[in-house]
């Protein structure tokens, strides 16, 4: 078999829908981004989606809305992809590493605590492989500085915590349609808002700060609009839209079959000497775009597996080991920990329960 670790899926509905669009000619920002919008409150449980280009203009989005600058300082894991810490970088602030859960990959509370400074303006949090952070706990920090807590929710499309989906509890939430995340709009992302205000900001600052609604054309033909603040070209446009809503369509029934993945993986291998499974908890459901655990011998364990036809995969190592935050921090010991021992597993639209037994039993085989 031929075995990826990664899978882009495009519903069958794509063409006709996507066609349709093209057949109008209308291809920037209009009706299509407000019915994905729609489709994503629907679907996923999401409050206020601002559809944008990309997860990482969501995020940076995100730090604008909540008015990050020079001088101030955000708390984020070192275990994510580089855009979530460069969009930091981007607004002139400092990114401020914390430790996470060597059992989940999620930033820890208490050293999210113990990095706090008068200058910590936001808590930056990731749902590592799709698994929902301790909420609860650091909406409760962040509550006692009046500081927003900005969820990279880029893996966790569909994912709860405590029978709320992701992308209703925080201030902001920011997911990415990027091409092998669950949906995908080829490249895109959304900035979901808590509040009404800052929402309506992000729809007129994902364009330029103009507020299309209301910018009617005068009698000469442009728009009418005074800008009161800087905004950005970062709205999602109508064809890949169309994309979005043709791939949002089934993910209900998708991510379950994810989940029965899962389900299977983690009944086969726990306990297997030489594996730790990573946790999902009891009151979180995870949107499982990685599955995840740590291994003794790594590199046995993936020479072993590539012997086997099976892709298996780090996909993000520690941030900080980038020149541009300054290098490796030598407090995140769980980090470190984490670094050092975490593969993930294919589990994606692309493959079967046949394909899970024959992943289990070749690592039932030994490494």
């Amino acid at each position: 078999m031929k075995l990826e670790f990664f899978n882009t899926y495009i519903s069958p509905d794509a063409n006709r829908i996507v066609s349709d669009l093209l057949a109008t000619t209308m291809l920037s920002e209009g009706k299509m981004v407000q019915q994905f919008e729609t489709e994503l409150t629907r679907i996923l449980g999401v409050r206020n989606p601002v559809a944008v280009n990309s997860g990482t203009s969501a995020l940076h989005l995100a730090l604008v809305l909540a008015g990050i600058g020079p001088g101030d300082e955000v708390i984020l894991p070192a275990q994510t992809f580089v855009a979530t810490g460069l969009v930091v970088l981007m607004q002139g602030a400092t990114p401020v590493f914390a430790d996470i859960k060597l059992e989940t990959g999620n930033i820890e509370p208490v050293s999210i605590r113990d990095k706090m400074t008068d200058r910590t303006k936001a808590i930056l949090v990731v749902h590592w492989g799709g698994c929902p952070c301790d909420l609860s706990e650091i909406q409760a920090i962040a509550d006692q500085k009046g500081i927003p807590v900005i969820e990279d929710a880029a893996h966790a499309a569909g994912a709860e915590y405590q029978g709320h989906p992701i992308g209703s509890i925080s201030e902001y939430t920011c997911f990415s349609f990027q091409a092998i995340k669950h949906i995908t709009t080829g490249d895109g992302g959304a900035l979901c808002c808590k509040r009404e205000d800052k929402y309506r900001e992000a729809m007129a600052r994902r364009w330029f700060g103009i507020d299309r609604l209301h910018a009617v054309p005068s009698f000469l033909g442009e728009r009418q609009y005074d800008i009161p603040s800087v905004g950005f070209k970062y709205h999602l446009n109508d064809y890949a839209a169309a994309l979005g809503i043709a791939n949002v369509s089934s993910f209900p029934e998708r991510l379950e079959r994810r989940r029965s993945f899962a389900r299977s993986y983690r009944k086969a291998l726990d306990g297997i000497p030489g594996i730790k499974l990573l946790q999902e908890g009891q009151d979180r459901r995870s949107a499982y775009w990685l599955f995840g655990m740590l291994v003794e011998k790594r590199d046995d364990f993936i020479l072993a597996m590539k012997a086997r036809g099976i892709p298996v995969s780090v996909v993000h190592q520690r941030i900080d080991r980038n020149s541009v935050f300054g290098g490796i921090r030598k407090d995140l010991v769980n980090q470190a920990l984490f670094d050092s021992a975490q593969i993930h597993l294919p589990i994606h639209d692309a493959i079967d329960d046949e394909t899970v037994s024959y992943i289990i039993d070749s690592i039932r085989k030994g490494w």
